[in-house]
């Protein structure tokens, strides 16, 4: 019991400039009982079971507090922006963007429709968030997540207001446009980090790629093979018309190509982007510098229409072991190397392993509820919850650092404390192993 009293005590200690934002007493009581529920002990982390485990004469007041309470989301929103910064942010981070699928049965719940779930594989009935997680190395912390409204509902304004979607939320939008205004928000936030990072349902959006692109981002995101490209020293001409008009326009003096034919015959070397818990991580690579087709469309000759020459950057290809070839964009500095580039297009992974932490051990899946802002004020909880439980890590990890590298003898000078904590770095062993299994553990043992 000691131990649960512990981690509960310190969580409190944590949540205090979230419950600041909060400003209401019975809120700032509810917040820390309903993130205790989602880390503590149990399958189900949904409002009634989590008041039984908790010892709440009731579920009522936990329903009213996440479904029905009046209080602002954005200052905790912001707050946890900040946190997120302060354990892992800075140049060496990354802003992972993706959406995750929430299996849900009937047809009322906010934004749930037939549409494809990627845990699943397959098209289901689901409602699907668009994510953002700010990470370093292999520590990542889910800063956003956002409900994506198919056009089944945004065409149905009864079915919006029922959900109580706010009107600023039911005109159509994209996942790209739900992302880059995100990431506006975390930009806003001053929240540091090197580069954003997208697989193919966002990179084949060239909207999107324009979007980072014109606030100054870096990005490597993912793209399909028929991604037409130029050369990088594809040059703009005034054809000469054997007829009529003169041309008006400029044109490119050569015809763009998929980025799978680009690099078909391309150098593909071997190479290790880090070590994984079953040695050294590596697949085949190439790269070739150009220049994205998409800019305005333009009929080319007898190429019909074609994008024009839009900005520079690298088409990267990757061949692993099974057979399978990915492709991606970024538009990192010239000078990056081939290994920069393998590992930036490669650390997207950790959100796929923090969406699976959060639903399979704090129940970002299991709320019962069927409205919009109960929905996004469970998913908030659940990531103040991860978020808490990154921090109690970290710490553990610091501490034991320090006490691994404290000298026996006063052999060396001492050397000065870095300014900001550093997250353990992806070729650190273990840390993958310790960001979810300890404390949830803990609880259960402790509960028992």
């Amino acid at each position: 019991m000691a131990r649960s009293l512990d981690w509960r005590t310190a969580l409190e200690r944590w949540l205090k400039p979230f419950l600041a934002a909060l400003e209401h007493p019975s809120r700032q009581a509810m917040c820390p009982l309903y993130v205790a529920g989602l880390i503590g002990p149990g399958d189900r982390k949904s409002t009634q079971p989590m008041a039984e485990r908790l010892g709440l004469p009731s579920h009522d007041a936990l329903h009213h507090f996440i479904s029905a309470g009046v209080w602002n989301a954005a200052p905790l929103e912001a707050a946890l922006l900040r946190e997120a910064d302060r354990l892992v942010g800075g140049p060496g981070a990354w802003l992972v963007v993706d959406d995750t699928a929430l299996p849900k049965k009937g047809r009322h719940s906010a934004g749930v429709a037939p549409q494809y779930a990627s845990v699943l594989g397959k098209n289901a009935n689901c409602q699907t968030l668009v994510s953002l997680t700010l990470a370093a190395g292999e520590v990542p912390v889910p800063v956003a997540l956002r409900l994506f409204l198919p056009e089944s509902w945004t065409s149905d304004r009864v079915r919006l207001e029922k959900a109580g979607v706010p009107e600023g939320w039911r005109a159509p939008r994209t996942k790209p446009e739900i992302a880059l205004a995100e990431i506006d928000r975390v930009l806003a936030a001053g929240v540091r980090f090197r580069a954003v990072l997208a697989d193919a349902g966002y990179g084949l959006s060239a909207p999107f790629r324009q979007g980072l692109s014109e606030r100054g981002l870096f990005w490597a995101v993912g793209i399909p093979r028929q991604q037409k490209v130029y050369p990088a020293d594809v040059q703009l001409i005034f054809p000469v018309a054997g007829h009529g008009r003169p041309r008006q326009r400029h044109i490119p003096n050569t015809l763009s190509a998929a980025a799978e034919t680009v690099l078909a015959e391309a150098d593909w070397r071997q190479v290790s982007w880090r070590r994984g818990s079953k040695g050294r991580l590596s697949a085949r690579f190439a790269v070739r510098r150009i220049r994205v087709a998409d800019g305005p469309p333009q009929r080319i000759g007898d190429g019909g229409g074609q994008h024009m020459p839009g900005e520079e950057a690298w088409v990267i290809g990757e061949h692993r072991s099974s057979g399978e070839r990915k492709y991606y964009l970024a538009n990192l500095p010239a000078s990056a190397s081939l290994r920069t580039l393998a590992a930036a297009i490669k650390a997207r992974w950790v959100c796929e392993q923090a969406h699976q932490q959060m639903k399979e051990e704090l129940g970002l899946d299991h709320f019962e509820g069927r409205s919009w802002t109960g929905l996004h004020r469970h998913a908030l909880m659940t990531m103040l919850a991860y978020a808490f439980l990154q921090h109690e890590r970290l710490s553990v990890v610091a501490k034991r650092g320090k006490k691994a590298r404290r000298p026996a003898t006063r052999t060396e000078p001492a050397r000065r404390t870095p300014r900001h904590h550093r997250a353990p770095a992806a070729s650190e062993p273990g840390v993958a192993t310790r960001t979810m299994s300890a404390l949830p553990t803990m609880d259960r043992t402790a509960a028992a």
